[in-house]
């Protein structure tokens, strides 16, 4: 297999093969396996916009303690 490398890259591979004592192949070899590696993992978890109409808290609840905001949401839940 021939893969075509910009002049500037390769030469740039070669520097960093001398400097590290090893082969530009062994370079692409190992660029190759992060990239493959990457791929296989799974995508990073992020959690969906899920925000409502609204100013924020209620005037009731400002300067509440997570502790109070959480009793009042599940006020009544059997919680």
């Amino acid at each position: 297999m021939t893969v075509e490398i910009h002049d500037s890259l390769l030469e740039q591979a070669k520097r960093v093969a001398l400097k590290e004592r090893t082969t530009v192949r062994a370079l692409v070899e190992e660029g190759l396996r992060r990239i493959v590696t990457e791929h296989q993992q799974p995508g990073k978890f992020r959690l969906r916009k899920a925000s409502f109409r609204g100013n924020g808290l209620q005037p009731s609840m400002s300067g509440a303690s997570w502790q109070q905001i959480r009793d009042a949401a599940y006020e009544g839940r059997g919680a």
